[in-house]
């Protein structure tokens, strides 16, 4: 089944590797990701970057459990999909960090969401928008005052 998805970006006036520590630090996120409840890093690379990492957040609909599996296969950053469970079929979402010459850098998060429970396509997609959305404003807040 094909799935839309989101793409927005932010300009964050920090370097791009500030960033990069921030959105990768998964246990801080409850402190600062609107939503998300609980983390749970399962596994970890030799460098010590989360593989596999599970998550309870509030979808506003309802609390979602679902576990993500983490690639470093971008140049300036990473993406990730979740394994298929009770909340989620599918998920697939990025962050990439670009350097602007002018200072600082723009984050770019793209995310498409399929839960597992029937939800209207335009709720979804409003879902999946303000996700990003309060994501974005998240990460940038917290790389700012690193």
């Amino acid at each position: 089944m094909a799935m839309e998805g989101t793409v927005q970006s932010i300009e964050v006036s920090a370097d791009a590797q500030t960033i990069y520590e921030v959105a990768l630090d998964l246990d801080a996120y409850p402190e600062w990701a609107t939503g998300v409840k609980e983390v749970e890093i399962e596994s970890e690379d030799d460098y010590g970057r989360p593989l596999r990492v599970s998550f309870v957040a509030d979808a506003m609909i309802k609390e979602i459990s679902y576990t993500l599996l983490y690639r470093y296969d971008l140049d300036s950053g990473f993406s990730w999909s979740a394994e298929p469970g009770t909340d989620i079929n599918a998920m697939e979402g990025s962050y990439q960090f670009n350097e602007l010459e002018e200072g600082g850098t723009e984050v770019l998060y793209a995310l498409k969401v399929e839960p597992a429970f029937t939800v209207p396509g335009f709720l979804r997609r409003q879902a999946e928008k303000q996700i990003v959305s309060n994501a974005l404003r998240g990460l940038k807040k917290r790389a700012e005052n690193t």
